[in-house]
């Protein structure tokens, strides 16, 4: 019970300082895990649970993300959502190809480090956007819909993965694999058809408030536990749940009642993500990790940004939203434990990505209000 006082009130100091910087919570979260981990002070021992609590955190994550978002928005926008990620992908791999044919990488582990740094982190962006009232903007609505594809390109690099990973790939799993995805696409498109949609059981429940909250949390594990029997993300059933209520007559006000939870819980994933990170193997591989993070910074902002200006948009605002792209995303931690039980990548592998993505995530705020002042400084120059 101490270190769990102990912890709350961590992270409470952490979150207070950190606001007063405008950060995100995410990354005292972060900071967190990596102080009280068992790489840094140990003083939480029983990982198992943290870990548990941090996978409902993922889940209920992608629940309320996918609550805010409009499948209309979604559809209207899919040129940005479709061809940006998947040139973004394409352009990743084609980076760390040549390093890996330098050290003679097999191509099962260029196309996961391709994946793993493909994809940018859905909390933190959001929550910067969030907070700087930035979400309906053009360039918040763009970068919205390309973090949602890159959430659901999640689920087939999985795929891939594992198809790549095993000598003896299973048939009949990829086959049911590619069959739940199908159908979850196949609900997000009803969903968008029929823009409002009754619950089966409102007669049933009536105007009860508290049941339907237990409704919709059966529906969201539902068919969470749904995608994982297939083979899929249980965050991707989670995230079909979260749009299924979002566009459900009955329960557009269970957002705000379940917001609690979904604090509590993502906390714990990214102090759970914090616990992974080893100090000692920063310390002993600064310079590498050092290098690499700034390759990833910097590649990611000029690669979304030229590939969103070749979309159509200016200039500035495709700079922007390639700095909002620029971190790794928590997503890339799935792909990166994928990797080693799959044996693509070894532990120093695992260690090295794990390093190279938390990292990113504590440094991507402060480039991305740097580059955010560059362009407000710049803009404000051409005014005068």
């Amino acid at each position: 019970m101490l270190y769990l006082v102990g912890s709350a009130l961590a992270v409470l100091v952490l979150g207070l300082l950190l606001r007063s910087i405008r950060q995100p919570y995410v990354i005292g979260y972060l900071i967190a895990g990596i102080l009280f981990g068992p790489h840094g002070f140990a003083l939480i021992k029983d990982k198992a649970i943290i870990d548990q609590l941090g996978a409902v955190g993922v889940v209920l994550l992608l629940f309320f993300i996918g609550m805010e978002v409009s499948p209309q928005k979604l559809i209207n926008n899919w040129q940005v959502a479709v061809f940006g990620t998947l040139l973004q992908i394409i352009i990743s791999i084609g980076c760390v190809w040549p390093l890996g044919l330098y050290f003679d990488w097999p191509i099962e582990r260029i196309v996961l480090i391709g994946f793993v740094i493909s994809l940018s982190s859905t909390a933190v962006v959001l929550k910067l956007l969030q907070d700087w009232k930035e979400i309906d903007s053009k360039v918040g609505q763009n970068v919205l819909v390309i973090l949602l594809a890159q959430d659901l390109a999640v689920i087939l690099m999985m795929i891939v993965l594992s198809m790549m990973g095993s000598d003896t790939a299973e048939s009949g799993n990829i086959w049911l694999q590619l069959i739940g995805a199908a159908a979850m696409a196949l609900t997000i498109g009803y969903i968008a058809v029929k823009e409002t949609i009754h619950l089966p059981l409102r007669k049933l429940l009536g105007g009860d408030q508290e049941m339907y909250v237990f409704a919709a949390l059966c529906i969201c594990l539902g068919l969470s536990l749904l995608t994982g029997l297939l083979g899929l993300s249980t965050a991707l059933g989670a995230f079909v749940a979260g749009m299924l209520i979002g566009a459900t007559e009955e329960t557009h006000w269970v957002h705000d009642s379940l917001e609690s939870f979904r604090i509590v819980f993502v906390a714990l994933f990214f102090v759970s993500i914090g616990m992974l990170v080893d100090i000692n193997f920063i310390m002993v591989h600064w310079l590498q990790i050092g290098v690499l993070v700034l390759l990833v910074i910097t590649t990611n902002t000029f690669i979304n940004g030229v590939i969103l200006r070749m979309l159509g948009i200016s200039w500035r605002e495709s700079l922007y939203a390639g700095t909002l792209l620029s971190q790794i995303g928590e997503f890339s931690f799935v792909l990166a434990a994928v990797g080693i039980q799959a044996h693509i990548i070894t532990s120093y592998g695992y260690q090295m990505t794990v390093a190279v993505i938390s990292i990113s995530l504590l440094i991507s705020p402060p480039w991305i209000m740097f580059i955010k002042f560059i362009l407000k400084h710049e803009t404000s120059k051409q005014l005068r």
